[in-house]
């Protein structure tokens, strides 16, 4: 056969021997199911202590401050170490290459346990920024981000050395988890630190409101989401040995759940003082979000079709099918949850917790369970311990969700109910907060029998898979695969980046949303436009292919660093378009609103109210509905939580909103509730505070506070702070003389006294009217205006 002699043959391939490194797997999985029941059990502790008060142990390990090291336990530690363990194994072997680098591999696993361990004491410590999930303070937020650094540089590393050009639909969820966890993290929680361990949020009110379920309702979206959905088109196929059931959906759910779950944070914050086109914006997204999320289910279940015989005998395809089974209820469950309606009523309630553990226990727990009994036998080259254990493990279970699920229902709608229940005359039919909290007692013992025996069946996993790995030897896989490397496609690189599909999916977004601008006609020929665009946008897919030619998507699979770059983009757009107006906005409040900020021994007691974790049981944000005007006051104003960084507007309610807290008890009255809750409000399950009357606040470090406000934008005065230490004595001997003409001693730098100087405050924009006084005389300088007494 005759050659070119310009254009040489090329050698033919040869095969090389890969050994996989499975370490990596055995030692995320292993870390995976020890911080799982670790997290399960505080979980559990926490279920007692809404269930009996005398749980709580001040103060170290109360609610507020377990609660969350529980969030933090189970998403970070358990699912976390249980993601990294299936993208450490099903990367290699898609990709046919091992792992870039195994020091790396070894910096993560170490780095990510050690960030743990940090969070397990920081936290009951009562070092936290105050804002759900992302409570850790920054030197872990900064190890957090170098340790996703180093994940990350391993992982784009091991596809640039891949064996295998096309990247399949697993590896781009991977990919948008990677760089979406990092843009939404870094964001949130820049901070200005202003101790070794404590800092305060850049952002304040709506724009910390905004900007903190942004990061919120997509943390859930892509660490506990799309790199699950990952797992899931992975493993999923093998267990059932079938290939996934549509290519062309699995496209259609990766690129509609990526652009179009960053847009839907606002529907956290619906009937609050966030502007109202930010609401709306939130709302939309979220009910579209039904259609990929199902699409994605759909994909998954049905590439069991000609196998649902193994789901009866098979654990593992037990658990998958009952996981993706879960997610579709939880997908579902959450546009729902997001119509204004069904909102104005779930919202606050338990029905939103039963929500977030239909999820993390039924779609994160059972993904985890499948892929350990899948796993585990394969790293230890053996078989599993006991099918029949992993069967008993299944069914408690899913037993115990639905208790845990079901009664957090019935308790949110009841919740619900109850306090906007309004009689023929207009009042509360339920006046005491306390009296739907008893209502709910019941139902709180459930959920801690559910949650309970779902612990019992991951105990038994844990069992089952530690008999698995001791029947076993720990073993590296190895394969024969052709040592070539990746083929040029011969299409340049601009063609793929700027194909029609990108052009015509910019050109429709920008459609859309020029709407907001334009007048009622306008826009209606503008959305008609769209249509046009997306019409043609379907038929430019569909010729894309034709001719025996690649379809423009099969091309982009094979450029990995295309394929990130328009992932970063279609999140980055819907990210930019909820945060740039809302910080616009708020900037220009700042300037034209008169709120004075928090008094520097007011600042004090926010402080103790946000490491007691008191955010976790009240909300500061009334809406403006009847039945809460009527018990809370007016709804609250965008304004008046301008100067909280971080914001407290709150997402669950176990005690009643604090908003207009000020003024609404005598000093007495809140010393008396803090050291014993039920001695003013009989039924409560609010913890006991009585080290707050002995423990001292450490005025020589306030000064440092108001400068780290200061440097976030709140307008202390240089006087201030020179003069914090003796503002702050001069307001809590006020105080303090108040409590001892009531009978009350209790020393005026106590954090009783800083804490009841916050609660009297809020809702009072200009300050509070009974220590005016005693401030603007400990006050240098021109004082302000005193506070009107209201």
């Amino acid at each position: 056969m005759l050659h070119d002699a310009d254009n040489p043959p090329l050698p033919p391939p040869s095969l090389v021997r890969i050994t996989y490194n499975d370490k990596l797997a055995r030692q995320f999985v292993a870390a995976s199911v020890v911080w799982g029941i670790v997290g399960m059990l505080v979980g559990l502790l926490c279920a007692l202590q809404l269930a009996h008060h005398s749980a709580n142990v001040a103060p170290f390990f109360t609610f507020g401050r377990l609660r969350p090291l529980h969030t933090n336990a189970v998403i970070f530690a358990f699912v976390g170490n249980m993601l990294f363990a299936g993208i450490y194994y099903s990367t290699q072997r898609l990709l046919k290459t091992r792992v870039a680098s195994d020091l790396l591999g070894a910096i993560h696993f170490w780095g990510w346990q050690a960030i743990i361990v940090a969070a397990a004491i920081t936290l009951p410590l009562g070092y936290t920024q105050g804002k759900e999930y992302a409570e850790l303070e920054w030197p872990v937020d900064i190890a957090v981000t170098l340790i996703w650094v180093v994940f990350a540089v391993n992982f784009f590393w091991t596809i640039a050395k891949r064996r295998e050009k096309h990247l399949y639909v697993a590896l781009w969820f991977y990919i948008a988890t990677i760089v979406t966890v990092a843009l939404l993290y870094i964001v949130n929680n820049l901070a200005i630190p202003w101790s070794p361990l404590k800092s305060y949020s850049l952002f304040g009110g709506v724009q910390d409101a905004l900007t903190q379920w942004w990061y919120g309702h997509n943390a859930v979206a892509f660490f506990l989401t799309t790199p699950v959905l990952g797992i899931m088109y992975y493993f999923l196929p093998k267990a059932a040995g079938r290939p996934v059931y549509s290519y062309r959906l699995s496209v259609i759910h990766f690129w509609a759940l990526v652009f179009v779950y960053i847009w839907a944070g606002p529907h956290h914050l619906l009937y609050t003082a966030l502007p109202e086109w930010a609401q709306t914006l939130g709302v939309v997204f979220s009910v579209m979000l039904w259609a990929p999320s199902w699409g994605g289910m759909l994909n998954g279940l049905l590439t069991l079709r000609g196998a649902w015989d193994k789901v009866r005998v098979d654990p593992v395809l037990k658990f998958f099918v009952a996981a993706v089974t879960f997610y579709g209820m939880a997908t579902f469950e959450g546009p729902l949850l997001s119509i204004k309606s069904v909102n104005g009523l779930a919202h606050y309630t338990d029905w939103i917790v039963g929500h977030v553990h239909e999820g993390a226990l039924g779609w994160n727990g059972f993904m985890a369970a499948g892929l350990f009994y899948w796993l585990v036998p394969r790293l230890y080259n053996t078989r599993l311990h006991s099918k029949a254990a992993a069967d008993v493990h299944f069914w408690i279970g899913t037993v115990g969700i639905l208790l845990y699920v079901i009664s957090m229902w019935v308790g949110g709608i009841t919740q619900g109910l109850m306090w906007r229940a309004v009689n023929e005359q207009g009042a509360l039919v339920y006046p005491s907060f306390v009296e739907t909290l008893m209502a709910l007692r019941p139902m709180y013992w459930t959920r801690l029998v559910g949650g309970t025996m779902y612990l019992a069946g991951f105990i038994l996993m844990a069992w089952n898979l530690w008999r698995t790995a001791r029947s076993g030897v720990a073993t590296d896989a190895e394969a024969m695969v052709l040592d070539t490397p990746v083929a040029d496609d011969g299409v340049p690189w601009w063609r793929v980046a700027f194909g029609a599909p990108v052009l015509l999916t910019a050109l429709l977004v920008g459609t859309f949303m020029s709407i907001a601008v334009m007048t009622a006609v306008a826009s209606l020929a503008v959305a008609s436009l769209g249509v046009g665009v997306a019409v043609l946008g379907v038929i430019a897919v569909q010729l894309a292919g034709a001719g025996g030619r690649p379809s423009w998507h099969r091309l982009v699979e094979g450029r990995a660093m295309i394929f990130t770059v328009l992932t970063v983009l279609a999140v980055f757009a819907g990210g930019v378009a909820e945060l740039i107006p809302s910080l616009v906005i708020n900037r220009a409040e700042i300037r034209t609103v008169r709120t004075r900020p928090y008094t520097p021994l007011e600042l004090e007691g926010r402080d103790v109210y946000i490491r007691e974790g008191c955010y976790n049981c009240h909300s500061q944000m009334i809406r403006p509905m009847r039945a809460e005007t009527l018990r809370y006051g007016e709804p609250s104003r965008l304004e008046e939580s301008i100067f909280d960084h971080p914001f407290q507007w709150g997402s669950k309610r176990t005690g009643p909103d604090l908003a207009r807290e000020g003024g609404r008890y005598p000093n007495l009255w809140h010393l008396r509730h803090l050291a014993d809750p039920r001695s003013t409000s009989p039924g409560s399950n609010m913890p006991s505070y009585t080290h707050l009357a002995t423990d001292r606040v450490d005025l020589s470090r306030t000064a440092d506070k108001l400068d780290a406000m200061r440097a976030v934008g709140v307008p202390y005065r240089a006087a201030e702070l020179t003069a914090a230490a003796a503002i702050a004595t001069a307001q809590g001997r006020a105080i303090a003389d108040d409590l001892r003409a009531n009978g009350a001693r209790v020393a005026p730098d106590s954090e009783a006294v800083a804490l009841i100087a916050y609660l009297q405050r809020l809702g009072r924009t200009q300050g509070n009217p009974d220590t005016a006084a005693a401030v603007a005389a400990a006050t240098p300088g021109p004082a302000p205006a005193p506070a009107p007494a209201h």
